[in-house]
């Protein structure tokens, strides 16, 4: 389906509606017919909102279509299963880790023999989830988009969790550093992927642990997304809250330093800092990462 194009826009999910498209929305909602899933895959489907694979993006649709809701712009159906807090409940998830673990320090001879898996099983989601949960500052979360859950193992025994999701829309200092001007950060901002949680339990006492795996990461991580999403990022990015963390550990497995974020989130519109300030480091995986990048 082709619609018409105006100045007008607003962005959410990283796409641009314009007006004629939000009232196409609006009249499909009018119908009454389409629960929010569906409402996603149609307006993927008819406005082309598809990923570099094919696919369509429609957790980002449904993401989007939640901040159009919440800001008034639409007004969507109720979930079908909600509780007294108007969220979906979700099931109760078995405690898949010791209440009370012992405290583990690894030889040398066991660092070598630590493997990262990425989470694919229920068991692993919920033990990945879990582990978040209780022991990351920022929690669980949850992530629209491609991504990538690992989690580092030595024998039963988990010593490390990492989350990868959706690049940030727009950072100065990363893009700096790439040399991205507006057409080629649209153009290829998927090939930017972010490390949004990395844990490390805190009975895990082991010295060189958190860098090591996220060098094994960082080398292995561009096969992983090929399998899954039919293509390779080049360049991995992350942000560090000052002054919580040093990011002693992302320096130690190589990872540039390309500048810290002014604070502002990406919904502020007043130019004011209303969220703590992190450095931004990134780390190539491919050695033409710039050529791709703004091509």
């Amino acid at each position: 389906m082709s619609t018409p194009r105006s100045s007008a826009h607003r962005r959410f999910s990283g796409r641009d509606f314009t007006e004629e498209e939000l009232d196409i929305i609006r009249s499909w909602l009018a119908e009454k017919t389409l629960r929010r899933e569906q409402l996603a895959r149609r307006i993927c489907k008819e406005f082309g909102w598809i990923n570099p694979q094919g696919k369509l993006k429609t957790m980002s649709c449904k993401v989007a279509l939640l901040r159009m809701h919440r800001i008034g712009l639409i007004v969507l159906p109720p979930t079908r299963y909600t509780n007294g807090n108007s969220r979906g409940k979700k099931p109760a998830v078995e405690m898949l880790l010791p209440l009370t673990p012992t405290t583990l320090s690894l030889s040398p001879e066991q660092l070598r023999q630590v493997r990262v898996d990425v989470v694919q099983t229920k068991a692993d989601r919920a033990i990945y989830h879990q582990l978040l949960q209780e022991h990351h500052y920022l929690g669980a979360g949850s992530m629209a988009g491609a991504q990538l859950r690992y989690l580092a193992r030595i024998g039963s025994e988990v010593v490390g969790a990492l989350g990868f999701g959706a690049s940030a829309w727009l950072v100065a200092g990363r893009d700096r550093f790439i040399g991205w001007g507006d057409a080629s950060r649209r153009a290829h901002l998927h090939l930017v992927v972010n490390n949004n949680r990395f844990l490390i339990p805190p009975w895990v006492k082991t010295p060189n642990l958190a860098s090591r795996l996220l060098s094994f990461v960082s080398k292995r991580i561009g096969v992983d997304w090929l399998a899954r999403y039919g293509y390779s990022p080049v360049l991995l990015e992350t942000f560090v809250e000052k002054p919580r963390f040093t990011g002693t550990c992302y320096r130690a497995a190589n990872w540039i330093e390309v500048g810290v974020t002014k604070g502002r989130g990406k919904l502020e519109k007043n130019h004011q800092s209303v969220l703590p300030v992190k450095n931004i480091l990134v780390y190539p995986i491919h050695k033409h990462f710039r050529s791709i990048l703004c091509e």
